[in-house]
């Protein structure tokens, strides 16, 4: 699967952004999807996972109660509501894909599939 992460921009501490990630090349709803981000000088982290049917869901701490990951198995995308965005989340975000064959697991790790990221900068 090819994947291609868009929507990234630079936005006011306090605002919102949403990405999206397009899949191609295989029906997205055999995998589960996750979302990861690179800070400057920093490893990658896990930021959000959904399950492959989309009713479960994971978030890292650091993002929980504000993103929001959601997908549509039929247009094959998954987004990544961002709201009160703050400097810390200032990162290249990548999408990744994980074939499963349960519908309801996720991951924060071990990713197949990886888009090739989109910046989002958070100025304060």
């Amino acid at each position: 699967v090819q994947l291609q992460a868009s929507g990234g921009g630079l936005v006011q501490a306090g605002g919102s952004l949403r990405l999206s990630c397009a899949a191609s090349g295989r029906t997205l709803n055999t995998y589960v999807m996750g979302w990861f981000r690179q800070a400057p000088g920093k490893a990658r982290e896990f930021v959000a996972a959904i399950s492959r049917s989309g009713g479960g869901a994971d978030y890292a701490d650091s993002v929980k109660g504000r993103f929001t990951i959601s997908r549509d198995n039929a247009k094959s995308t998954v987004d990544l509501q961002m709201n009160s965005l703050n400097p810390e989340d200032t990162a290249v975000y990548y999408c990744a894909a994980k074939r499963d064959y349960r519908v309801s697991s996720l991951y924060t790790r071990g990713y197949d599939y990886w888009g090739q990221g989109t910046l989002v900068t958070v100025s304060s």
